[in-house]
């Protein structure tokens, strides 16, 4: 039987500053009709740049060296201009990495996700519109009548990515190309979005090359996994047996960094930093100190044109003390990055108070907030809005230098110490946000907040965007600055894995409000809300161990 996706020899280079660099090295693989692959590495490792060559979607200073690809029995590297426009959106679906920059910002949503179908001549333009609220629906989008006439900055980065999800599945290709479909959004949706993308898999036989830095998700979901490191595959073969049982010293570290990869008890590192977490707790008291951040009775409205007002957050009330870590999780749209910038009142509140080391942010005039901001700073959600295009990585991290008066030389060094403490590859100062990848940014972003060495720091979703070890770099780098230095974090996530590894306490939150708060330990293993139950169920990675124990029951009943 003959593939469905053939990949073969596939060699891929990027000219940066005259000098053609290797990106993808002899790359070959197959893709069978129904069938999940899963390709995981680093940043950096050639997955997307893969991924991009099969669908003919590299950058411009990209070059196939060698290789062929072929799809359905079709030479894609033969292909016109002409031609693959008949296959990208109808044959071949891609959902891309970066939800801010992937939807036309004066298009309204529903526009953009049933536009494969009038393309492709599978519908006009009214009947369109009325495909992409199911659509919509289908990706897990709330009210999507309404949400259809909306433009892409009325949505959050997860609701975008959902919006991309729907337009990509619209004509229901025969693969799908993924790179990391989920990464921005929360667990529940992630499992409902690929679950939807499953159900493809299996009862219309499309197939899915799965692009991701989530070991988990691969885990759960992956047929077939790839390994790839420095542009070349390095290991691979069905997903059980590539995760259980690695032979590449690659693969196993990717899975000894992988939180929450062994299902709800975590891994023997989250037991370790838990307990360390628990111990620095116990001596420093934090308990009973004076609370860094905190906030009463917090309410957040927003007009909707012709609808009344939204309620964002209602009734939110938390503190955070000094080299303590809140996360806040909960999913899209629960009020989770909302609270966030009102915390650092990024938005003014409706109504509550918001005290930060005793100095009330509500009513602090602009030179007040001035002062008071050097003490605190915001990590924000996309690696990919949140950098200049036009600066020079080490211009990035300078900027709060600059901004506060730090002496030229003073700046010099600790750009260059940033550099290094969020490992960041030699050169990369001067280099500019476009030439790195997604998690690279991200790392750059992270040193920019920690340049003016804060009292809090704000993390939205900062480590959604990195792949497992580079996370587990960053948690590291978190938490060393915060044993050093004593700083707090507040932690926004949908990654409970991920929370349950930093956090001293969580709060979940749902419809604006928190319906559940407490220390880690007891919110994630005992848990009193049923919402907070189905959170905890749908962390990817423990899907395996579900199955291990139900092949265990069933086993023990016959």
């Amino acid at each position: 039987m003959t593939a469905l996706l053939e990949v073969s020899g596939l060699s891929v280079s990027y000219t940066l500053d005259g000098e053609a660099r290797p990106a993808v090295r002899d790359v070959s693989f197959t893709v069978d009709t129904g069938e999940v692959v899963a390709i995981v590495g680093e940043s950096g490792s050639g997955k997307s740049t893969t991924a991009h060559a099969v669908i003919h979607l590299l950058a411009r200073n990209a070059t196939v060296d060698s290789g062929t690809i072929s799809f359905d029995g079709t030479d894609l590297t033969a292909l016109s201009r002409r031609a693959w426009r008949e296959v990208r959106g109808r044959r071949i679906g891609l959902i891309p990495q970066d939800p801010t920059t992937s939807l036309n910002p004066v298009k309204r949503v529903g526009r953009q996700v049933g536009e494969p179908l009038v393309i492709h001549g599978l519908a006009n333009r009214r009947s369109a519109d009325r495909q992409a609220v199911e659509l919509l629906r289908l990706a897990g989008i709330r009210e999507p009548e309404a949400r259809a006439r909306q433009f892409p900055h009325q949505f959050s980065g997860g609701m975008k990515q959902r919006a991309l999800i729907a337009a990509a599945l619209a004509a229901e290709p025969r693969l799908v190309i993924a790179d990391e479909p989920t990464s921005a959004l929360d667990v529940t949706v992630q499992k409902q979005i690929l679950d939807h993308i499953g159900t493809l898999a299996s009862t219309l036989g499309t197939a899915v090359l799965l692009i991701t830095h989530d070991l988990g998700v691969a885990a759960d979901r992956a047929d077939r996994i790839i390994v790839m490191q420095n542009g070349r595959i390095v290991e691979t073969g069905p997903a059980r047996e590539v995760l259980e049982r690695p032979q590449h010293p690659y693969t196993r570290a990717l899975i000894a960094a992988a939180p929450g990869l062994r299902g709800a008890g975590g891994t023997a590192r989250t037991t370790e930093r838990g307990e360390q977490r628990a111990a620095a707790r116990e001596e420093a008291s934090l308990p009973e100190q004076h609370a860094l951040l905190e906030v009463a009775g917090l309410r957040k409205e927003f007009p909707l044109p012709g609808r009344g007002r939204l309620v964002a957050v209602d009734d939110v009330s938390f503190r955070i003390g000094r080299g303590e870590t809140l996360a806040i999780v909960g999913e899209s749209g629960s009020g989770k990055s909302t609270t966030a910038r009102l915390a650092l009142r990024l938005e003014r509140p409706t109504a509550g108070g918001i005290r930060f080391d005793g100095h009330d942010l509500v009513d602090a005039d602009r030179e007040q907030l001035r002062a008071l901001r050097r003490r605190f700073q915001l990590v924000y959600q996309s690696p990919y809005a949140s950098l200049d295009p036009r600066f020079t990585i080490a211009d990035v991290i300078d900027e709060p230098l600059r901004a506060y008066g730090v002496a030229r030389a003073e700046r010099a060094r600790r750009v260059s110490e940033l550099l290094d403490q969020v490992a960041l590859p030699a050169g990369a100062g001067e280099r500019r946000p476009a030439q790195l990848s997604g998690g690279q940014r991200q790392r750059v972003a992270i040193a920019r907040a920690l340049a003016l060495r804060p009292d809090l720091v704000v993390l939205d979703e900062a480590v959604s965007a990195l792949d497992v070890s580079v996370q587990a770099q960053i948690l590291d780098l978190l938490a060393e600055v915060q044993r050093d230095v004593g700083v707090s974090y507040l932690f926004i996530s949908h990654d409970l894995a991920v929370v349950r590894e930093i956090s001293d306490r969580v709060a979940v939150m749902q419809s604006g409000r928190i319906v559940e708060q407490g220390p880690t330990s007891q919110v994630l293993h005992a848990p009193r809300e049923e919402y907070t139950r189905r959170l905890i169920e749908a962390i990817p990675g423990s899907a395996p161990a579900r199955r291990d124990a139900a092949a265990l029951a069933g086993g023990a009943a016959a």
